[in-house]
């Protein structure tokens, strides 16, 4: 096999970063009956030198629609995001909009609507077309940046969504490598992309969705350049002391996928030495490699609970443990919940309040670390 091409500018040069061997793939979830083995297959983080961006090195799998429900974190995330496009101005003479859809952004149209900016029925231009978490499941990724920007009319805007790198090697967020996820962008090789389709960016707002997710807001470069806004320098400074774009520092992400999966696994194992009853909640991909790496069987975890219906009688991919519904909750009253989706923890502490009040706890999987 010769060396990767990057998927946004062809560049063959870049370094492995992250690798966490042979992998189920995330998305397909069989029936608690099918003994397996389930397929596995590589699962690599790869970092070009040319223009930096993050990409998942091969995908010998195919993608399966998702089958979780929307989070309630995510729709409200959404919500502030238009409300913010609202108030800075950039819906005001705006009447047309585009989205393009994505397995994880919900839909932004609704809410656009109630501002009186109206969805494009047909594939035609638009005043702002939307991508939300949606073009990181674009193989080639500079075919998927060209077609957002070519749907943007004459002084309109493209506005850009993600889960910054940045983000992801700030907290260890390594489990964020999956399958069916091509791309993961930092904001210094997302201005790169946009310049190389004639936009540029114009503003950028964060939030504290998935640890740190970046609305950017894109325009068509003019003949003169302009200097970044401060929203954008503040970004691209933080990329810089972070140095996003070092293999070495990138790199990192491979100790936290070692320290976590210890940890995940000696904390199962404590919980179960002490007598204590756990159920995980949050059947979601990105659990999907930390059991996996951690060798999470049902005699550690027995079950995980999620609202999704179309789960229930599933298991976890690469293991053993069912996905059952939420009575389990109150059927068994479990000494502890271990969260595979941090970001619903106030949602299911509300949903669920017997799980305190019994005197269980909920616990953030992903702050599972082994001791150094």
């Amino acid at each position: 096999m010769g060396a990767p091409a990057c998927r946004s500018c062809a560049g063959r040069c870049g370094d492995l970063v992250l690798d966490l061997g042979n992998q189920p793939a995330c998305d397909h979830f069989p029936g608690v009956e099918d003994p397996g083995p389930d397929p596995r297959y590589p699962l690599q983080m790869w970092l070009c030198s040319s223009c930096g961006l993050a990409q998942l090195l091969c995908e010998p799998t195919s993608a399966e629609e998702p089958l979780g429900t929307e989070p309630a974190a995510l729709v409200a995330q959404a919500a502030e995001a238009v409300e913010c496009l609202a108030r800075e101005g950039w819906l005001a003479g705006r009447s047309r909009v585009a989205e393009f859809p994505s397995p994880h952004g919900g839909s932004w149209l609704g809410l656009m609507a109630d501002h009186g900016v109206a969805s494009v029925a047909d594939a035609g231009p638009a005043d702002l077309v939307i991508d939300s978490f949606g073009m990181m499941h674009e193989p080639d990724q500079s075919s998927a940046l060209a077609q957002r920007a070519a749907r943007v009319s004459p002084g309109g805007a493209l506005l850009l969504q993600y889960h910054s790198l940045d983000t992801i090697v700030r907290l260890g967020q390594w489990s964020a490598l999956r399958h069916g996820h091509y791309a993961y962008y930092s904001t210094s090789a997302l201005v790169g992309m946009l310049e190389a389709v004639g936009f540029s960016p114009a503003v950028a707002w964060r939030f504290d969705l998935y640890g740190g997710t970046v609305l950017l807001a894109a325009t068509r470069r003019p003949s003169r350049a302009l200097p970044f806004d401060g929203s954008v320098e503040m970004l691209l400074s933080d990329d810089a002391r972070l140095g996003i774009r070092d293999p070495a520092k990138v790199g990192r992400l491979q100790d936290h996928a070692e320290e976590h999966a210890q940890g995940l696994r000696d904390w199962l194992v404590a919980q179960r030495i002490a007598g204590r009853s756990v159920v995980g909640y949050g059947a979601a991909s990105r659990a999907v490699a930390p059991l996996c790496r951690a060798g999470v069987d049902r005699r550690l975890l027995p079950a995980i609970v999620d609202t999704s219906r179309s789960k229930h009688g599933l298991r976890m991919p690469g293991t053993d443990v069912p996905i059952v519904n939420p009575e389990v909750l109150t059927a068994r009253t479990p000494d502890a919940v271990l969260l595979f989706v941090p970001d619903l923890l106030t949602e299911v502490r509300t949903a669920f309040p017997e799980v305190e009040r019994s005197g269980g706890q909920w616990v953030d999987s992903e702050a599972l670390r082994a001791a150094c």
